[in-house]
């Protein structure tokens, strides 16, 4: 198991952590933090990995952060739109 691989598994508890905690702002501020941090961890585990388990991380992820998820996704669809 390679290290980007544990540190994965190590940000996907800490982000169930998180959620876990009561938020005032509905834990905007956390999942800034957990994007900063996650997607750097993510191409550092694509590079050493490779693209089937970066997938399938990167789905964990998305369900962990379900909601800046379907924003983007909002996002996405109104400039295509245009």
């Amino acid at each position: 198991m390679t290290t980007s691989l544990i540190l994965s598994f190590v940000w996907l508890i800490a982000a169930n952590v998180m959620a876990m905690i009561p938020s005032t702002d509905d834990h905007w501020r956390r999942a800034y933090i957990l994007i900063a941090v996650g997607l750097p961890l993510w191409v550092w585990l694509l590079m050493q990995n490779g693209i089937v388990v970066a997938l399938l991380v990167l789905a964990a992820a998305a369900s962990v952060l379900r909601w800046p998820v379907r924003y983007l996704f909002r996002w996405v669809r109104r400039q295509v739109g245009r």
